[in-house]
């Protein structure tokens, strides 16, 4: 793999999009948990203002290791911590 890339690298071995995947989680579960820090949300108050029925639900939301999010509970998230969710393709 000498001259190539990383992502040539993940793709020759078949995780390129695990990968990405991965990485994105941990971003976004990151960028919700400072959220709701700056905000002084607690997980309890989140989950309520998602409309969640538990905080388990909450706890996988973010889990950084847990790539099963749909494109509605990121919404929800996101209303809950007044921002908006964008999804674009680069």
């Amino acid at each position: 793999h000498i001259g190539s890339n990383f992502d040539d690298f993940l793709q020759d071995e078949g995780i390129l999009e695990e990968s990405q995947a991965t990485a994105a989680k941990r971003v976004i579960a990151y960028q919700i948990k400072k959220a709701m820090q700056k905000r002084k949300i607690t997980k309890k108050e989140m989950t309520e203002r998602m409309h969640m029925k538990s905080r388990m639900q909450l706890d996988r939301l973010l889990d950084p290791e847990n790539k099963s999010v749909t494109l509605l509970t990121l919404e929800k998230a996101a209303n809950a911590l007044g921002k908006s969710l964008r999804v674009q393709l680069v």
